[in-house]
């Protein structure tokens, strides 16, 4: 009973965004990403910074992380942007990776930052889907930085939303 309130209090759609909601979010429904150390650390309208710090679950044979650790944490700095925006619409829409690239430049170690800066993108789309009712398509990219300042990853993830009826079925584009 009590893991379902928990469970409950974190739901997407009631739950103010915020760095520790996001962070409870993971715990709750991410397990995975969460004991690999992925956690927000800063979001607002425009942007979103994902961490993610090497340790002995996310590293890789190489002495650095993983490679689906640092996509975990890239993934989280866009979607948490669209969950903000989805969450302040107050829409019924959903969201769903359709596509993703990498480019791995460098070995992350230490600590990596990953950021995504394209809030009013976001913005853009979720409005589009609200008032075409017609499935809209995002690209957003996240940059890993390490401690010294170094790019060590590029990811672009392609989101799809799309707005849902009343009956939580989805709307045909």
């Amino acid at each position: 009973m009590l893991w379902d309130i928990c469970l409950h209090w974190v739901k997407i759609s009631t739950m103010k965004m915020s760095n520790s909601n996001i962070n409870w979010f993971l715990f709750a429904k991410l397990p995975s990403a969460y004991l690999c150390g992925v956690r927000v650390v800063d979001i607002n309208d425009m942007s979103c910074i994902a961490r993610i710090r090497e340790n002995f679950i996310n590293k890789n044979p190489f002495n650095s992380i993983y490679f689906a650790a640092q996509s975990m944490a890239a993934e989280l700095s866009t979607g948490a942007l669209i969950m903000n925006e989805l969450q302040k619409s107050g829409h019924n829409i959903s969201m769903l990776v359709t596509n993703c690239e990498m480019n791995f430049i460098k070995k992350a170690k230490g600590e990596i930052l990953f950021s995504c800066n394209q809030g009013q993108e976001v913005a853009t789309a979720v409005k589009a889907a609200i008032e075409t009712k017609e499935g809209q398509v995002l690209k957003l990219q996240s940059q890993g930085i390490n401690e010294q300042g170094d790019i060590v990853s590029e990811m672009m993830f392609e989101w799809s939303i799309k707005s849902k009826n009343r009956n939580n079925k989805l709307l045909l584009s």
